[in-house]
């Protein structure tokens, strides 16, 4: 169980750059000085860090606060890609509730661009480096293709329905500023886009880019105006399905129903969704997995809802990674931080009306075959 007394009090976030124009360091500095500002604390107050980032290399989270000038009581690096930062948040959690610290900041970021991200995913680990690469492995969007190939051919899932997910996000990243693509998207234009890996078009591919997001986990009376966001649940799972290649389902399956039950709410309550994006076929999955409909029903699902912030289904309110970009160790965070802003009321011109709490889903650690981490949150207004 999380303590209802402890959650997000303030957030912030690094420009979006196609190519680096800072460092990692840089992007996670101004990430980091914008969430102090949003939760009104003191940088000298600060004593728990948190730090998923795609070049630390051989640094680790308490060389991160030498370099930012913090001294900590408590420091953590994620370990699970894009379902890493939600874990690693709810750890904060759990260090401010038993006094290991008071304030945590937790952030994430990257400096790349399309090449240093091929050269990145070509030592994803060990199994991607030994048994993938030197047989011409072609990146994630190869192993995305046979998985959406099989969501088709198993439940009539067709491209149409799944590209509702890339164009409704496109009109959601539409009115939000920072993300770094904003043109009109059709599903015509989705569905005849450059072909990737068959059967997965240039839309379907998330962007590698740079910048970073951030948050601040404290006590949240000490939230300012009362803009907190308390976390109801928190689960995760790693390497399910055991040993089978290319699934169709992942661990959210597993834990789903605690997760609702532990929160008090059903998926009726749920005002919004923010989910890992890497491709629309698993945000698919996750909307299946988490129960919002039956397994192999997406497509159905997708035909009967509108996902845009002031539709059915708000999916990706901010335009999620399809349309903002992968920046690195920030992917995991953007659903966390665009949720928090949508409970605190300050989703402008894509704000949900009355948006009272949401779900967070997150997804990643590509290995040999399948992506093997999954993790989810439920949050509500403090």
């Amino acid at each position: 169980m999380l303590s209802k007394d402890i959650g997000i009090i303030g957030y912030g976030s690094a420009p979006y750059d196609k190519k680096p124009s800072r460092t990692m360091f840089g992007y996670l500095g101004e990430a980091a000085r914008n969430a102090i500002k949003s939760a009104g604390i003191r940088k000298d107050e600060l004593d728990g860090l948190s730090v998923d980032a795609t070049n630390l290399g051989s640094d680790t989270a308490v060389t991160t606060a030498e370099y930012f000038g913090l001294s900590i009581s408590w420091a953590y690096k994620a370990t699970a890609a894009g379902a890493g930062p939600l874990m690693s948040v709810a750890n904060a959690v759990r260090a401010v509730d038993t006094g290991q610290a008071k304030y945590v900041l937790c952030f994430g970021g990257g400096a790349q661009d399309v090449a240093i991200f091929k050269q990145r995913i070509a030592q994803f680990t060990s199994a991607v480096s030994d048994y993938l690469t030197p047989h011409g492995y072609g990146g994630p969007p190869g192993l995305h293709g046979i998985i959406q190939r099989k969501h088709m051919e198993m439940y009539g899932t067709t491209r149409e329905q799944l590209g509702r997910i890339a164009v409704d996000e496109r009109a959601n990243a539409r009115l939000n500023e920072a993300a770094l693509l904003r043109g009109p998207l059709t599903l015509d234009d989705y569905l005849n886009a450059k072909l990737i890996a068959d059967p997965l078009r240039l839309y379907d591919c998330v962007m590698p880019c740079s910048g970073a997001e951030a948050l601040i986990i404290g006590p949240l009376d000490r939230a300012l105006r009362g803009k907190g966001v308390r976390f109801l649940s928190a689960r995760e799972r790693h390497n399910h399905p055991l040993g089978e290649i290319a699934p169709v389902r992942g661990g959210w399956e597993v834990f789903r129903d605690s997760l609702f039950d532990e929160a008090g709410y059903a998926h009726k309550d749920m005002d919004f969704m923010q989910c890992y994006d890497d491709f629309p076929i698993m945000a698919a999955m996750q909307i299946e997995d988490l129960g919002f409909c039956k397994k192999g029903e997406i497509g159905p699902f997708l035909d009967a809802n509108r996902l845009t912030h002031d539709g059915s289904f708000p999916l990706n309110t901010g335009g999620g990674q399809l349309s903002c970009g992968q920046a690195g160790g920030s992917a995991g965070l953007l659903g966390l931080v665009e949720a928090a802003r949508q409970l605190r009321g300050e989703g402008g011109a894509r704000q949900v009306a009355d948006a009272r709490r949401g779900i967070i889903s997150g997804f990643g650690m590509i290995s040999y075959g399948h992506g093997l981490a999954a993790a989810a949150v439920i949050v509500e207004q403090a």
